[in-house]
């Protein structure tokens, strides 16, 4: 199994490549080093642009966050995560709320792939609230439900959780070090919340034990998305 201690290595912030199409994501990563950051492509450019951006991006020398979210029955999830593993991804993810039974057969798919990503769990979307939670019938708060499932997850042989920056400090505790923490909804100081409920600034996550802080709108729709990025790694002390 994959393992990222407390020490992470490598660059701490994963740009959020939300784009809807492949020539922006490209032209941005263009501009973009390897060791300055991860990228991470979701389901609008995936679905727009299908996993040859995925392998333009490794060919560049990037790290890449697959974030599909997984959740079917668990044949059906085993053989995403193949096919995901053999774009040559350094992690991907899959949904807590598929079940214990659908987790282990991801991890069981992805350790037989020649080259190993890392394979975290969704637990709670950062752009949910309380009442949101409770619409679908999920009666804990966010925090409760974060820790229920991350429990869950470990015990299922994940390598971590997506989580946000706010439940960070107490997954370390129950989770230990070596449990990855990737977590979005990062908001550098000044920045706008917009649709994201459970932020923390760059810096403030870390402190809490995030590993790895997913970033989005601050630097892709900054003026300068270079030096936006470069003043992240500066707060954080990369």
């Amino acid at each position: 199994m994959t393992t990222v201690t407390a020490g992470a290595r490598g660059p701490r912030v994963v740009v959020a490549l939300d784009f809807p199409e492949a020539g922006q994501a490209l032209a941005l990563a263009a501009r973009l080093e390897p060791a300055q950051c991860r990228l991470k492509v979701g389901f609008e450019l995936f679905t727009s642009a299908g996993p040859a951006v995925v392998e333009a991006l490794v060919a560049k020398g990037f790290d890449v966050f697959l974030d599909l979210k997984f959740h079917d029955i668990p044949n059906t999830v085993a053989s995403a995560c193949t096919a995901a593993a053999r774009l040559g991804v350094w992690m991907l993810n899959v949904h807590a709320l598929g079940g214990a039974g659908m987790m282990r057969a991801a991890r069981e798919a992805v350790d037989r792939a020649p080259r190993r990503p890392l394979l975290i769990a969704v637990t709670v979307l950062t752009s949910h609230s309380a009442a949101e939670l409770g619409e679908i019938g999920i009666g804990a708060e966010p925090r409760s439900e974060v820790l229920r499932l991350a429990r869950l997850a470990q015990g299922a042989g994940m390598d971590g959780v997506v989580c946000s920056a706010q439940e960070a400090g107490a997954l370390r505790d129950i989770c230990g070090p070596q449990f990855c923490l990737v977590t979005p909804g990062i908001r550098p100081a000044g920045s706008v919340a917009g649709d994201q409920q459970r932020i923390l600034t760059p810096h403030a996550a870390l402190a809490q034990g995030a590993h790895y802080l997913v970033i989005g709108r601050p630097i892709t729709q900054a003026a300068d998305p270079v030096a936006a990025l470069t003043a992240i790694n500066a707060e954080i002390g990369l």
